[in-house]
C-alpha cells in the first residue's frame, strides 16, 4: 500500500517518494541514504505520470535528488517539492513537518477590520556583525519592538529559496523550501510560534505569476519541452512570457494547479501562517499583465486559492497585489477571485501625489477624499499604504525624500510623511506600514542595505506618534472604535482651504472624527457635524512628537447644534472622539 502525498513523505522507518515526471522513461531516487547509487532505489511508474518509491532507513536532513532518464539521456534534478535545500543549486534535504514542537500554538489572527500590517524584508531588517543578510532569528529579536509599535500582523516578503543570498525574494527557485540563508524551515516555524506568543499574526508573500527565472528544478524537469520553453510546469507558448523570464506556470495543467494549491496550503497548515499575499496577480490572469491576452485558468487559479483559504482556514486572509482596481478580485460571486483584500492603487497613488506636491495649490483634496472613501466589495477589502517595498525602490523614494530630498529630516518632510501615515491609519481599509517608516527611514529600499536603527532612537518621538495612531485605530484605550468601523462620511472637502474631514462609524453608533489640513498654514473652517461635543484625542502637530512641530492649540468642538469649527495646525491631522 503506497503512502499518499507528493515529494519526500515521512513514513514509519523511512521516507516515501513520489514525483511527477510524465515524460521520463525511468526515475530513481538517490541520496545519502543509499550512497547516491542510481541502482538502489528505482521508482515505479504509477501509470499517471507519477513515479513512486519507498526507502527504509532514510532520515530527516539527509540529502537527496532524483535521477531521471528521457530520450536516452539521464540527469539529476532537485525535488520540486523539496521542503528544504542545501542551497538553490545544491541538494534537497529530507524534512518532516511533524517533527517540530509548536508548544501548543493555537493562535487566532485578528479580524480583517482590526488588522494593522507591518511589511518586512527579512534580509535587510537589521544589520549583522559579519555583513551577511539578516535571518529569521535576527528578525525574531525585533518582535518585542513590533509589539511595542502596536501592529498586530507582520507581512514577510518572499522567503522561498532563491538564487544567491541577497534578494527581494520575488525570484523563487524552490517554492516549497524556506530560504536557507534565512534559516530554513525550522527557523520560520520558530519565528511564527514566537510571533503568535506575542499576539502577532504572520503573513507570507508568495509568488505564483512566475518561478525563478534561475536555479529552477522545475525547468524542463523530465526532459520534455516545446519551443525551447520550460517543459511540464510551464506554458510552452507565448503565455510563458513574463517581465521576469519565460517562466509562467501552466495553470491549465491539473498537476501544476495542485503544485501551487498545495504550496499555498502548506504555509498556512504546516507553518501556521495566518495569511498569504499573492505577488502581482495581473500576471497570473493576463499575458502582459494589462490589456493583452487573458489567461482564464490563471484567474481560476486565484479563485481556487481564495476559496481554499476561506474554506479550510477561516479567519486567515489571502491578499492580492493586483493594483488595477478590479472589484472582482475580492468578489466571492461567480466570476470573482475570492481574495479577502487587494493592495489598492486607488489609495496610494493619489495620496502620495498629494503629499509630495511642492505647491499647496496643486494638491487635489477631492482626489484624497476619493482615495479615503473608495471601496470594492466592502470597506476592508483593500490594503492601504503610502510606503511599500515597491513604492520606495527602483527610483522611487521614501515620502520624506520625495518631499525634500536635500532635507528629508526637516519640518516639511516630517510633517507630510506623518500626515500620510495618519491618513493610512484612520481611513477605511487594512492599513499597512513598511519597515522603518515609523522612524522616518529615508533610504530607498534595497535588499542589501539594512535599516538605520540609529534613526529609531533619533526619531523616537515620531515613532510614538505611530504607536498612538495604531492604538487609536485598534481602540486600545477606548473611545475610537469608529476608526475600525465600516461607515465613512465626508463632512468637509475644501479645495480652497486644503481641508478634508470625515467621520468614521461603527454599526452600533460609535464615531470618530478625522480632520486633515493639507496646507502649510494653520486653518480655521466651519463644518457641519453630528450634534455632540467632540474631544481632541490626537493632534499630529503636538511638539511631543517633534521639536520642529508647532503645538497648534486645536480646541475641542461643541457641535451640539450641528455646527462647529475646525482649527488645525499646518500639515496636521486631528482625531476627535465624542465627549
Amino acid at each position: 500500500m503506497s503512502v499518499a502525498g507528493m515529494g519526500a513523505i515521512p513514513m514509519e522507518g523511512g521516507y516515501a517518494f513520489r514525483v511527477w515526471a510524465p515524460n521520463a522513461s525511468a526515475v530513481s531516487v538517490v541520496g545519502d541514504f543509499n550512497g547516491w547509487d542510481a541502482q538502489a532505489h528505482g521508482m515505479e511508474s504509477e501509470g499517471n505520470g507519477h513515479w513512486y518509491a519507498e526507502v527504509s532507513g532514510a532520515q530527516m536532513w539527509q540529502q537527496y535528488q532524483y535521477l531521471l532518464t528521457h530520450d536516452g539521456q539521464s540527469f539529476h534534478r532537485i525535488d520540486p517539492r523539496a521542503l528544504a535545500v542545501t542551497n538553490s543549486v545544491g541538494n534537497g534535504l529530507l524534512y518532516d513537518h511533524g517533527a517540530f514542537d509548536w508548544e501548543g500554538d493555537d493562535f487566532t489572527p485578528p479580524r480583517q477590520h482590526e488588522t494593522v500590517i507591518y511589511e518586512t524584508h527579512i534580509g535587510s531588517f537589521v544589520a549583522t556583525e559579519d555583513g551577511r543578510p539578516a535571518n529569521l532569528g535576527d528578525l525574531m529579536g525585533k518582535l518585542d519592538y513590533l509589539v511595542g509599535l502596536g501592529v498586530n500582523a507582520i507581512e514577510l516578503m518572499p522567503l522561498m529559496e532563491f538564487a544567491g543570498d541577497y534578494s527581494w525574494g520575488y525570484n523563487p527557485a524552490h517554492v516549497f523550501a524556506v530560504e536557507s540563508s534565512y534559516g530554513g524551515p525550522d527557523a520560520l516555524k520558530t519565528f511564527v510560534r514566537e510571533a503568535h506568543k506575542r499576539g502577532l499574526a504572520v503573513y507570507v508573500d508568495v509568488v505564483y505569476n512566475h518561478f525563478g527565472p534561475s536555479d529552477l528544478p522545475t525547468w524542463q524537469f523530465d526532459g520534455w519541452s516545446e519551443n525551447g520553453k520550460g517543459g511540464i510546469y510551464f506554458y510552452n507558448d507565448h503565455r510563458s512570457a513574463t517581465p521576469w523570464g519565460d517562466t509562467r506556470p501552466d495553470y491549465g495543467r491539473q498537476e501544476v494547479r495542485d503544485f501551487i494549491l498545495d504550496n499555498a496550503r502548506m504555509w498556512l497548515r504546516e507553518y501556521h501562517a495566518d495569511g498569504l499575499r499573492l505577488d502581482m496577480t495581473p500576471y497570473m490572469r493576463r499575458v502582459d499583465g494589462t490589456h493583452g491576452d487573458e489567461i482564464p485558468e490563471g484567474w481560476e487559479m486565484m479563485r481556487r486559492i481564495g476559496e481554499m483559504v476561506r474554506t479550510e482556514f477561516p479567519r486567515h486572509l489571502v491578499i492580492a497585489e493586483d493594483l488595477h482596481g478590479v472589484a472582482a478580485v475580492t468578489s466571492t460571486e461567480p466570476g470573482g477571485a475570492a481574495m479577502h483584500a487587494q493592495w489598492d492603487s486607488k489609495f496610494v497613488h493619489p495620496v502620495r501625489e498629494a503629499l509630495i506636491a511642492q505647491d499647496d495649490a496643486h494638491r487635489s483634496i477631492a482626489a484624497v477624499s476619493d482615495a479615503v472613501t473608495h471601496t470594492y466589495q466592502h470597506p476592508f477589502d483593500r490594503v492601504i499604504y503610502t510606503e511599500s517595498h515597491d513604492e520606495v525602490s527602483n527610483g522611487k523614494a521614501r515620502i520624506t525624500s520625495e518631499v525634500q530630498g536635500d532635507n528629508p529630516s526637516g519640518w516639511n518632510a516630517q510633517k507630510r510623511a506623518t500626515l500620510g501615515a495618519a491618513l493610512v491609519l484612520t481611513a477605511p481599509g487594512v492599513p499597512m506600514l513598511f519597515q522603518g517608516q515609523e522612524f522616518l527611514e529615508d533610504e530607498w529600499f534595497r535588499d542589501d542595505v539594512p535599516l538605520d536603527w540609529e534613526r529609531a532612537w533619533a526619531f523616537r518621538d515620531i515613532t510614538q506618534m505611530f504607536r498612538d495612531l495604531v492604538r487609536m485605530r485598534l481602540n486600545v484605550d477606548g473611545g475610537t472604535a469608529g476608526l475600525s468601523g465600516p461607515h465613512t462620511n465626508v463632512v468637509a472637502c475644501d479645495e480652497d482651504a486644503n481641508v478634508l474631514a470625515y467621520v468614521r462609524s461603527t454599526g452600533d453608533g460609535q464615531h470618530a472624527l478625522v480632520a486633515i489640513n493639507l496646507s502649510a498654514s494653520a486653518v480655521q473652517r466651519p463644518v457641519d457635524l453630528p450634534g455632540r461635543r467632540w474631544t481632541v484625542r490626537f493632534n499630529s502637530d503636538a511638539r511631543a512628537y517633534s521639536q520642529l512641530f508647532g503645538d497648534h492649540p486645536t480646541p475641542d468642538i461643541d457641535a451640539r447644534d450641528g455646527h462647529g469649527t475646525l482649527d488645525l495646525g499646518p500639515y496636521s491631522v486631528v482625531v476627535y472622539a465624542p465627549a
